[in-house]
């Protein structure tokens, strides 16, 4: 009886199985990168609408556990409790705000007459002694004369771009204030909209993003807290006017990788440089760049890496991307966005990646705070 031919292979069965692995992976990635690519986007184009959620979610996260214990410990009710804690967050900010304007403006000629004083020496040292600050003010208010019109027209593009800020932060606001109030209710809308049999994964890729989200918050509190209360004192020892000010921006600086640290910092110098001189300037340099020294390594490993688990060099990665998207708010929201992002591949990877299975996908989800 005759032998029957084997039956024919596949192109994809001629492959050796780690080349056929490795494609499989590859078309894997270029479908995430195409709808991570879509999805980056959407928010670009729709960044009047998605700006103030994503503000909101970053507020929500870091306040929270304000919010649970009004709820949890002195049982204030809930709408009243998410007021208290946007009131707090006005308060906070608008007083941050308050006293670093004060401390510029109280300072602000004598600033002037050290720029201009630093600029005559350096104008000196580089044999352009007939050059002088005033002259390039001249000089300028010559080029304002001559292209109004386009100064005209940026002043109100000025004014709009505070406008938007402010309609932003008022939105924000509110949208912090129902996520506060109603996170349980947002949970439980998410799981009847998700198909299938897919709501706990739904939900605890969710809890695994806002965990990630609040654990950035939190680490880049507890480092902003310990930047400003260095540099408050070494400012304090100096005796340079404002510290209390400066040392708000400082902390609010912190919440703007590398850029914050950088203009805070600069701040700081030229009020030291106006009201103490060249060398207290040059003092407080030293206390500035120690105290960035310190974060870099040692305090942003040590917090950041048991709050948001990322390494440094992805940190600068996403940076850079954010900023080249979208600014200073790119600056602002790229780690936590990608923080989120790497909070939802570890529950994929423990449920599907045989590191526990879905027993760990739901002790994460529980280990949530609680959303009432």
């Amino acid at each position: 009886m005759p032998v029957p031919p084997p039956p024919a292979k596949s192109a994809a069965e001629l492959l050796p199985e780690p080349l056929r692995r490795l494609g499989a992976w590859c078309v894997l990635a270029l479908l995430v990168a195409g709808v991570a690519a879509v999805g980056v986007w959407l928010c670009v184009e729709l960044k009047t609408a998605v700006t103030p959620i994503l503000l909101a979610v970053l507020g929500t996260a870091l306040l929270r556990p304000l919010y649970s214990l009004l709820v949890g410990r002195a049982h204030v009710q809930r709408s009243l409790a998410a007021g208290i804690t946007c009131a707090a967050v006005v308060a906070a900010v608008g007083g941050a705000g308050y006293i670093v304007t004060s401390a510029i403006v109280d300072n602000g000629q004598q600033i002037l007459d050290s720029i201009r004083s630093a600029f005559d020496d350096v104008a000196s040292w580089v044999g352009a002694e007939d050059t002088s600050l005033d002259d390039i003010t001249h000089n300028a208010r010559q080029l304002l004369n001559k292209f109004g019109g386009t100064a005209a027209t940026g002043v109100i593009n000025g004014l709009s771009v505070v406008g938007s800020f402010v309609a932003t932060a008022v939105l924000a606001l509110l949208l912090m204030f129902f996520f506060l109030r109603d996170a349980g209710r947002a949970l439980r809308a998410l799981r009847e909209l998700s198909p299938g049999d897919s709501p706990d994964l739904v939900e605890a890729m969710a809890r695994r993003a806002y965990q990630a989200v609040a654990g950035f918050m939190h680490g880049t509190t507890i480092i902003a807290l310990i930047d400003a209360t260095f540099i408050t004192v070494g400012l304090l020892v100096l005796r340079v006017p404002g510290a209390l000010g400066l040392g708000a921006l400082v902390f609010l600086g912190a919440y703007i990788p590398y850029l914050g640290a950088f203009l805070s910092g600069a701040v700081a110098i030229l009020v030291a440089l106006a009201d103490r001189g060249f060398v207290i300037a040059l003092w407080v340099l030293g206390v500035v760049l120690a105290v960035q020294v310190l974060e870099g390594h040692l305090l942003q490993p040590v917090v950041q890496s048991r709050t948001v688990q990322m390494h440094p060099a992805v940190v600068m990665v996403t940076i850079t991307a954010g900023a080249s998207l979208a600014g200073i708010l790119g600056l602002l929201l790229a780690v936590p966005l990608t923080a989120a992002a790497f909070g939802i591949f570890r529950e994929l990877r423990q449920r599907y990646g045989g590191e526990g299975g879905a027993a760990a996908g739901g002790a994460s989800a529980g280990a949530a705070d609680d959303t009432r």
